[in-house]
């Protein structure tokens, strides 16, 4: 039995309509080797990595010093428990972790992925509140559109009917505020303009602010978080928030009390062109939310870094009952630590933040022809975060039918020029790894404009030569 035939017999996949995916005529892909930005399936065919795995795989597959340190460290020890023992791995690795968010008053808390992480963050914040002796603070503000993760708590902060409309029964109240994405932003008064991204063009009054704003007055001391995706709301779209956003937002917040809880799930280690995206406007989150990258997309770590003053408040004789009751079989994986402490190495041995400055800058040469089609509405970019949003209508900025799939389908039409990437709807994303050369850079944008002039076709769609 061939490994496709035992997919459709035996697999369940996330965020995948089986009916067609077991469909004989649907072509399934067989990943089985990788090296750096190119991936190979079992037919032998090899593929670019469009969107770096899922947004996880920084540097490339089988990165030289990663693959070192795993194996090093399974020759020492795979995993011990995290509960009631330490292990020297975990340790150094939020030591690390502490000097690279350059939040040296907050404490590390490792769990799994990106949900889990944000699921420890909610916890934290809302026991923290109660012991305290804050115990109206209970209300968390969060972005439109904005997606953390499947869990109970993730889906509650996020709003995201796509996702998650079937589970709302189970999820606990939270307040929603607008989100900053100028593209279809109600309040931005400037026309669509060819070769002119919208956050660039935007002409309002930073009515997002207000509404922010606005709700924490309205809240009052009820108000204890802000939860948000800072500079790129991923699984809304690749929607990109105006700089200068964060840094304001972050101000309402410390002035009114209430906690900022950034989610760098996908924004941080160097995706958005600094660090972490929340350093490139000097923020300094009360918890900061880490996972996909931080063992640049090897093995499932995550990490919850969280203030002194919310740590402080779990301090306490075990009668009171003080403890933060939550954890993971794996918490402090020792292999998964070994593969994030390489990771860490390479962004400070090497030139990783100019890699992606001059990796950026290719891929926004190559990607200005996006805008001659006249079914672009939007072309942004945030370091190596790329996003074509396709559209019916550029002047009004409708959207095509749901339920034609566009974007799928144009994603469907790049594999056969090389190129394995995943829309958000119809918006196509672009998130190579860093290794990526000029040449795959451009291939990638070549693939997926050739891609997009198939599924929309037009007489002066040229092919790159």
């Amino acid at each position: 039995m061939t490994s496709a035939e035992l997919d459709r017999r035996h697999v369940w996949h996330p965020f995948t309509q089986m009916r067609d995916w077991n469909d004989p005529a649907h072509e399934m892909i067989v990943l089985v080797e990788g090296s750096g930005a190119v991936l190979k399936a079992e037919d032998g065919r090899e593929y670019l990595d469009g969107n770096s795995s899922i947004w996880t795989n920084l540097h490339g597959h089988r990165h030289p010093e990663i693959d070192r340190a795993i194996k090093d460290q399974i020759d020492r020890i795979a995993h011990s428990s995290f509960l009631g023992s330490t292990n020297d791995v975990a340790v150094r690795l939020a030591a690390k972790l502490i000097e690279a968010t350059r939040l040296a008053d907050h404490k590390v808390f490792f769990s799994d992925d990106g949900s889990t992480a944000i699921e420890a963050a909610l916890k934290m914040v809302y026991q923290a509140r109660l012991q305290r002796g804050e115990t109206v603070r209970r209300k968390f503000v969060s972005l439109a559109s904005g997606y953390h993760g499947d869990t109970i708590g993730a889906m509650s902060a996020g709003h995201s009917p796509i996702f998650h409309a079937a589970y709302r029964p189970l999820l606990f109240e939270t307040e929603e505020v607008m989100s900053p994405a100028c593209y279809r932003c109600p309040h931005n008064q400037a026309k669509p303009r060819r070769g002119v991204e919208a956050r660039a063009g935007r002409q309002c009054q930073w009515e997002c602010l207000d509404a922010l704003t606005t709700k924490l007055d309205a809240l009052g001391d009820q108000a204890t978080a802000l939860v948000m995706e800072p500079a790129v709301q991923g699984s809304a779209g690749m929607t990109m928030h105006p700089p200068g956003y964060l840094a304001q937002a972050a101000a309402a917040c410390r002035d009114r009390g209430v906690w900022l809880v950034l989610d760098e799930v996908m924004t941080g280690f160097g995706r958005t062109g600094s660090l972490f995206a929340c350093q490139g406007e000097n923020v300094a989150p009360d918890l900061l939310v880490l996972a996909k990258g931080l063992t640049a997309g090897y093995l499932p770590v995550a990490a919850t870094l969280a203030s002194r003053d919310i740590f402080d408040a779990f301090l306490g004789d075990y009668s009171e009952m003080k403890t933060f009751f939550h954890g993971h079989s794996y918490t402090g994986n020792a292999l998964g630590c070994a593969a994030a402490l390489a990771n860490l190495k390479i962004f400070e041995t090497g030139q990783t933040l100019g890699t992606i400055a001059k990796s950026a800058r290719i891929l926004e040469h190559a990607l200005a022809r996006f805008w001659d089609h006249p079914n672009v509405g939007d072309v942004r970019q945030e370091g190596l975060v790329c996003a074509i949003e396709i559209v019916e209508d550029f002047d009004t900025r409708k959207s095509f039918p749901f339920a034609q799939r566009l974007g799928h389908r144009i994603c469907l039409e790049a594999r056969r020029h090389g190129l394995l990437t995943r829309p958000i709807g119809d918006v196509l994303i672009l998130m190579p790894p860093y290794c990526a050369t000029e040449a795959q850079l451009t291939h990638m944008a070549d693939a997926l404009w050739l891609a997009l002039c198939t599924v929309l076709p037009l007489p002066n769609c040229s092919t790159p030569g």
